[in-house]
C-alpha cells in the first residue's frame, strides 16, 4: 500500500493506491474538511461521527465500506484513519450539501484516470507535479530543487524498505529524526512555523530548506548504505548522523549570512480582505 498525497484546491488529501488490486483509499475526513470547509480537523471528524451515525440508522451501505488504514498525521505519526473508494466516496458526498460537491466528484474521476497513465508512464506524474507547481507560482529555480529533493527522499525510503524498516510509522519517526537534527524542530513544529495544517511541508519550504532536507536525507542514505544499517536502531543512528551533517552546513549558512534558514515563508494564498461595511446614519 502506497501513501501519495492528493491536492485539491490546495489542500492535502491523503490517499493510499492497493497496487494488488489498483484501488485508491482517500481519507473521509479530508474529503468532509473540503466538503464542509471544516478545516479545523477536530471539527470534521465529528461531523462524519454523526453523519456515519444518521447513514447507518437509514440503513446505508456506504459506511460499511469504508475501511480504515493507517495514514500520517500532523504530527507526523500515522493513525488507523477511515477511509473509502472513489466510488464509496461518490455517494456520501450525495448525503453533505456542499458548494464544492461537484468539483470534488470531478476531481474524483480525474485522479483515478492520470493514475492509470502515470503506471504506464511514471514521467507523467513529475511532469503533472511540475505543472501543479507552476500554476501555483514557483519558480523554476525551486521546481527543480523540489523535484531533485524528492529524488533523494525515494532513494532514502527505497534504502529504508529493503532493510527492515516496513511501517509508515517507522519511516515518520525516522523523517522525524533527521528533520530534528538538521533543523533544531521537528516536522510539526516546523508545520507550525509556517501556519500548515493538512499541507505537505516540503511544498512550503524556501529553496535554502529543500537544499538542506536533501543534505540530511543524501547524507543519511549514505551513512545507511556504507554501515549496512539494517532495522530502527541503526538506522536511527544513520538518520541522526547524517542530520547532523546538514545541520553544521546550516549553521555555518547562517553565521555567515545573518539569517535563519529556516523561516514562517510559506506559499499560502492570502485570507480575502474583509470590505468595510457601508457608513450608515443610525
Amino acid at each position: 500500500m502506497k501513501i501519495i498525497p492528493a491536492i485539491f484546491e490546495q489542500t492535502e488529501i491523503r490517499r493510499a493506491y492497493d497496487e494488488k488490486t489498483e484501488t485508491w483509499w482517500f481519507s473521509v475526513v479530508d474529503i468532509i474538511q473540503i466538503l464542509t470547509q471544516k478545516y479545523d480537523y477536530q471539527s470534521a471528524r465529528n461531523y462524519w461521527k454523526v453523519l456515519k451515525h444518521r447513514l447507518v440508522k437509514e440503513g446505508s451501505q456506504s459506511v460499511t465500506k469504508c475501511n480504515r488504514l493507517k495514514l500520517p498525521a500532523a504530527d507526523s505519526k500515522s493513525y488507523l484513519t477511515d477511509v473509502a473508494t472513489a466510488e464509496t466516496i461518490l455517494r456520501l458526498v450525495q448525503s453533505i450539501p456542499s458548494p464544492k460537491a461537484e468539483p470534488i466528484k470531478l476531481w474524483l474521476a480525474k485522479v483515478g484516470f492520470e493514475r492509470m497513465q502515470e503506471m504506464a508512464d511514471p514521467a507523467l506524474a513529475l511532469e503533472r507535479a511540475r505543472e501543479t507547481w507552476q500554476k501555483h507560482g514557483r519558480s523554476e529555480k525551486w521546481i527543480q530543487q523540489r523535484m531533485t529533493g524528492q529524488e533523494t527522499r525515494n532513494k532514502l525510503t527505497d534504502f529504508w524498505a529493503t532493510h527492515e524498516i516496513n511501517k509508515e510509522d517507522e519511516f515518520a519517526i525516522l523523517t522525524n529524526i533527521i528533520h530534528q537534527e538538521w533543523s533544531g524542530v521537528s516536522v510539526k513544529a516546523h508545520k507550525g512555523i509556517k501556519a500548515l495544517k493538512s499541507q505537505n511541508l516540503r511544498d512550503h519550504m524556501s529553496e535554502a530548506e529543500l537544499i538542506f532536507t536533501a543534505l540530511a536525507e543524501l547524507s543519511t542514505r549514505q551513512i545507511a548504505e556504507t554501515a549496512d544499517a539494517t532495522g530502527m536502531t541503526e538506522n536511527k543512528t544513520a538518520a541522526r548522523t547524517g542530520g547532523k551533517i546538514a545541520r553544521r552546513a546550516r549553521l555555518e549558512l547562517e553565521s555567515k549570512t545573518g539569517q535563519k534558514v529556516v523561516t514562517g515563508d510559506n506559499f499560502l494564498a492570502p485570507p480575502p480582505t474583509k470590505k468595510a461595511l457601508p457608513a450608515t446614519n443610525d
